[in-house]
């Protein structure tokens, strides 16, 4: 992602094509300092990603981008979600779900004869896979030393087998623990199900021998960061859940569900009409990561259920590519031009790896959604890291240069406006992110009827696909690249020393730096701001 366009040099213009707009007065600024805090729970934040600094937040004002719409007349944008599937029939999505009108459901013909039978809602390149391995894994287990990509594989599979395996031992151990302590803290409160206050409640002014003064200490401590006991015990058995999904699939030599399940070669680019035309997957659940994207950028707006999504004309089309594990270059290739060729004008690409033996197919699906007049929005990965350094795929950049201008990487913010801004999982890199919106305690639909929060820069980047249908639907005349560089422009510049990564497990501390160093624009993505460059650029008057 890194950008050689003059526009980005100039603070006062922005150019498209041959376009110029001088920038509002009434755009959105970053306040100068940290904001107060709020009080920060489960219904604060709900809203969080939509509200502005006004509100105290680091999000995208999106209030104040549909009141300047109002009176406008949008049209109908189609957003692909290539994901691990979306719950088609979820009540907050089922309104909103893209249909081919071309095909008749459910007969076993390829009505529209483009070589995917009954896609009535979308494709599933993954058939009935639920998990798969990690692509290292893959390289892994090949043994080819020839591979170029072989030997950092195979470093990197047995240091994080090992490291997995080390992590589920202390998990399980801290388990046994909590067991004890919740034990004793469930007969000093009197309940089952316990808050840090009831703790203090039922201790307040009572002396305990050491053992016992230990595992009250040790209880508040764990519920510092969750609402009660229960959670605690959830968070931890969902931990060892994950560590053994990581061993018996991710990091599983031996398993091999492409060969034996879809049956198809990953090596091999000819073959393309394979997976069936259930989009939600095999398990409902395991959509969870898809339908949760889905509702971040178009669930059905002021329905009085659930949640608004950011866009309110869009029609999602599901893609399933990306499964338990990592995802292959040949399905994501695929996805992205099924995607391109079915209508969709935004694509949403919340997945990402360290290893792509075939990044060049992906590539070249890049470039022919660019050829197409669209625009594909990207997570920037969890991994705490700087991009520039370490790849991570997909991405644009080939030998350091950008091979389109459709593509836009997002970094993921959390809801302070302080020195916390940036989430501490995000990744970061000022040639290759792009912009940041909010990612950490994002509230979205989820299978069957349901919403939880979740965190990831996989949350952070539908919060701009949506904003880019946003301005597809209500400045249908704009093109792709137009959309990209208005939302890259129109961010808020934030003047700011921020915390980036993780404090390890070594003691090394989060690190400080400007945040105008962490992205090509050292911008947060605000939907007001876009609004105002749009109708500017397209002399579109809005409603005061």
């Amino acid at each position: 992602m890194k950008k050689s366009f003059i526009w980005v040099a100039l603070a006062t213009f922005l150019f498209v094509g041959c376009r110029a707009t001088k920038v509002s007065a009434d755009m959105d600024k970053a306040p100068a300092t940290s904001l107060a805090q709020k009080t920060y729970n489960d219904a604060t934040l709900k809203g969080w990603p939509h509200e502005g600094f006004k509100q105290n937040f680091p999000g995208l004002n999106l209030q104040e981008a549909y009141a300047l719409l109002k009176g406008l007349t949008p049209k109908k944008v189609i957003v692909g979600v290539v994901d691990s599937g979306v719950d088609i029939n979820h009540e907050d999505l089922k309104n909103v779900v893209w249909v081919n009108t071309k095909e008749i459901p459910d007969n076993g013909i390829d009505d529209d004869k483009n070589g995917y039978v009954d896609d009535v809602h979308g494709w599933n390149f993954l058939g009935n896979i639920a998990q798969e391995n990690t692509e290292m894994t893959r390289i892994y287990k090949t043994k080819d030393k020839k591979n170029p990509d072989y030997a950092n594989a195979k470093k990197e599979f047995d240091k994080e087998t090992a490291e997995t395996k080390k992590r589920k031992g202390y998990y399980e151990q801290l388990i046994q623990i909590t067991e004890f302590a919740d034990n004793n803290l469930r007969k000093i409160t009197g309940k089952e199900v316990y808050t840090a206050k009831d703790i203090d409640a039922a201790t307040k002014g009572k002396t305990f021998d050491a053992p016992t003064t230990e595992m009250i200490q040790f209880m508040k401590q764990l519920l510092a960061d969750v609402s009660n006991s229960g959670d605690i015990k959830k968070e931890l058995n969902d931990a060892i859940e994950y560590f053994d999904t990581k061993l018996k699939y991710h990091l599983n030599p031996d398993f091999s569900p492409r060969k034996t399940i879809l049956k198809d070669n990953e090596n091999d680019f000819t073959k393309k009409y394979y997976g069936n035309n259930n989009v939600i997957g095999p398990n409902t659940k395991d959509a969870l990561h898809g339908t949760h994207v889905a509702g971040i950028i178009g669930a059905e707006r002021n329905n009085g259920i659930g949640m608004n999504g950011v866009a309110d004309n869009v029609l999602i089309m599901a893609v399933r590519a990306v499964p338990d594990g990592d995802e292959y270059d040949k399905d994501v290739a695929l996805a992205l031009r099924y995607a391109v060729d079915n209508g969709a004008k935004v694509i949403n690409t919340s997945f990402g790896k360290a290893f792509s033996p075939h990044k060049e197919w992906v590539y070249d699906a890049i470039k022919y959604a660019a050829s197409k007049d669209v625009l594909i929005v990207n997570a920037a990965g969890n991994d705490s890291q700087d991009i520039d350094v370490k790849d991570t795929y997909p991405n644009d950049e080939v030998n350091k240069k950008e091979i389109s201008d459709n593509f836009l990487t997002v970094g993921a913010l959390n809801y302070e406006y302080n020195k916390n801004l940036v989430a501490s999982f995000s990744n970061y890199g000022k040639r290759n992110v792009d912009v940041f919106a909010p990612g950490v305690k994002i509230y979205s639909t989820t299978p069957e009827n349901k919403y939880e929060f979740l965190q990831g820069t996989s949350m952070a980047s539908p919060e701009v696909a949506g904003v880019a249908a946003l301005l597809r639907s209500y400045f249908p005349s704009l093109s792709a690249a137009e959309v990209k560089k208005i939302i890259m422009e129109s961010g808020v510049k934030v003047d700011m020393k921020v915390l980036v990564g993780e404090d390890d497990d070594e003691g090394k501390k989060r690190k400080e730096m400007n945040f105008a160093d962490l992205s090509t624009t050292g911008t947060i993505v605000n939907a007001k701001n876009a609004v105002i460059l749009a109708a500017k650029i397209t002399k579109t008057k809005l409603s005061k």
